[in-house]
C-alpha cells in the first residue's frame, strides 16, 4: 500500500487548539499565589481565554487590579480510555489577566456558551466570576515534543473538526475493533508489536496508536494520505490504512 512520503499532521495552533477544546482540567498559576483552580475554561476565535474561577480567589483580587496580572493557564488533555499514563497533552497559555466589568459578565457568559455550553457558566455572577486572559503566547507538548505558537497564528487555527466525537470513537474502537486495531498496527515498528495496543487519538490527519510495553510507552502517528473534512472521508481513511476498505465504518455506539 503506498504511504506518504511525509507526516501529514495538525500545525501547533491546531494542536493547541484541539488540546484546549479536549483539556478537562486547568489551573491559573499567578504570581505569589498558589495555583488557582478553573471551573470552566474557552479559547475564544479571538485568541483570547475565558475562565471561571472562584468569586473570593486570589485571582479574582489580582485580575481586579488597573494593568491586571500576568498568569499563565496551564491545561491537561487526559486520554478517554483507561491507560497507564492518561495525560495526552498539556498546553500553557501565557498572557494577562484581566477582570470583566459586572456589567458585562452575564453577557460575556451567554456568549462563550453559545460557542461552549458548559454547566460552570450558570454559576457566573452567584458563586464564580468571568475572567479574561489576554494571550501572548501559547505552548503545546505531547509525545511529539514541545512547540510554541504565537497569538496570531492561533487566531486563525481552528480545533480539529472531529474534537467533538473522538473519545466516543476511539472508546468504540476500542471496545468493538480489535480487528481493526490490529491491522493499523501492522504500520508499527517491529519492536513495538508485542506490548498492548489502544487508539490514543484520531483526527482528520491520521490515527494515533499508544502501545504499552515492558520497555514504556511509545505513541506512534499514522498519517493518512491526506487531511478529510467529514465523517464518510474519515472513515474511509481510516479503513485504508488498516488496509481493508470492505470494514464497516466507524460509528458512534
Amino acid at each position: 500500500m503506498r504511504r506518504p512520503s511525509t507526516i501529514v499532521a495538525p500545525s501547533t495552533a491546531e494542536r493547541v487548539r484541539s488540546a484546549c477544546a479536549h483539556a478537562d482540567q486547568a489551573m491559573l498559576a499567578l504570581p505569589g499565589t498558589d495555583p488557582v483552580p478553573t471551573a470552566m475554561h474557552h479559547l475564544r476565535a479571538c485568541g483570547d481565554a475565558v475562565l471561571t474561577v472562584a468569586a473570593a480567589s486570589p485571582a479574582t483580587r489580582a485580575a481586579a487590579t488597573e494593568f491586571g496580572s500576568p498568569a499563565v493557564l496551564e491545561l491537561t488533555d487526559h486520554a478517554p480510555l483507561a491507560l497507564r499514563e492518561p495525560v495526552r497533552a498539556l498546553v500553557w497559555l501565557r498572557g494577562r489577566l484581566y477582570a470583566v466589568p459586572e456589567h458585562a459578565q452575564r453577557a460575556l457568559a451567554t456568549e462563550v456558551a453559545a460557542e461552549h455550553p458548559h454547566p460552570a457558566l450558570l454559576d457566573v455572577g452567584h458563586t464564580t466570576v468571568l475572567l479574561r486572559l489576554v494571550l501572548d503566547s501559547a505552548v503545546v507538548a505531547d509525545s511529539g515534543g514541545a512547540a510554541s505558537v504565537c497569538r496570531r497564528e492561533l487566531r486563525e487555527a481552528r480545533p480539529d473538526p472531529f474534537w467533538e466525537l473522538e473519545s466516543a470513537w476511539l472508546r468504540h474502537m476500542d471496545a468493538d475493533h480489535a480487528d481493526v486495531i490490529a491491522d493499523l498496527a501492522r504500520h508499527l515498528p517491529v519492536r513495538l508489536r508485542g506490548g498492548t495496543i489502544r487508539p490514543l487519538a484520531i483526527d482528520r490527519y491520521g490515527v494515533t496508536l499508544r502501545v504499552e510495553g515492558d520497555g514504556g510507552d511509545h505513541d506512534v502517528r499514522l498519517p493518512f494520505e491526506g487531511p478529510v473534512d467529514d465523517v464518510q472521508s474519515l472513515s474511509r481513511a481510516v479503513r485504508i490504512l488498516a488496509g481493508c476498505p470492505f470494514l464497516h465504518g466507524l460509528r458512534r455506539s
